[in-house]
């Protein structure tokens, strides 16, 4: 049962819409399950946030946490992997940030101060701030889509290589029966998180060719 007696504030407002978030997905947040959790009327949410739209706002900056920050000692590649796996953990704690997330580029303080320690990782390489950008929004894009991925796998996946040889006819896709024959489309002994670090370590060889 909610406390009365604690003052609403954003900060408990914020909290507990994060907490219905990572319990039963964004879709389920509205402000009036909200206000019943926080035990208080739908109208005095909006004394401290506008709108929905701006309390995901403040939930994206919250969720997020700070960023890791490098070891001084670290080299640019150590640093990236590190922040890399800083997100793939924020997202596989808080998954409904990847809907809520998706609308546009990092905008909230939070968001921003990840995507500034990103480009820090960078910042000995002489890269330029053009190519640093870049450099990171393919790897945040990456740990988005391995994390959403992983995340969304389904626990008993259908036999997707016996499906693909159904439909696949080498002759008008020769590079996806050539990759079929290989075994490449086979289940292998690696871990979700094991597939996360052996494509992130191809992501970093293609940056470390213009570092």
């Amino acid at each position: 049962m909610p406390d009365k007696k604690i003052p609403l504030s954003r900060e408990r407002i914020v909290t507990a819409a994060i907490d219905v978030a990572d319990a039963d997905g964004l879709a389920a947040l509205s402000m009036g399950r909200l206000a019943e959790r926080l035990g208080c009327g739908t109208m005095s949410l909006y004394r401290h946030v506008a709108n929905k739209d701006e309390l995901i706002v403040f939930m994206l900056s919250d969720a997020s946490g700070p960023p890791p920050v490098a070891d001084e000692a670290a080299d640019w590649r150590a640093a990236l992997t590190d922040w890399a796996y800083g997100l793939w953990d924020v997202y596989h704690r808080h998954q409904w940030i990847l809907a809520a997330s998706a609308a546009g580029p990092p905008a909230d303080p939070g968001q921003l101060a990840w995507l500034d320690a990103g480009l820090a990782t960078l910042g000995g390489t002489g890269l330029g701030e053009r190519d640093k950008l870049a450099a990171v929004l393919a790897v945040l894009h990456f740990a988005r889509g391995a994390a959403a991925l992983a995340i969304e796998a389904p626990t008993d996946a259908p036999d997707y290589p016996g499906l693909l040889r159904t439909v696949i006819d080498p002759q008008t896709l020769p590079a996806l029966a050539s990759a079929l024959g290989a075994g490449a489309f086979e289940a292998g002994d690696e871990s979700h998180a094991g597939e996360f670090r052996a494509g992130l370590d191809q992501l970093l060889d293609g940056i470390s060719l213009k570092v």
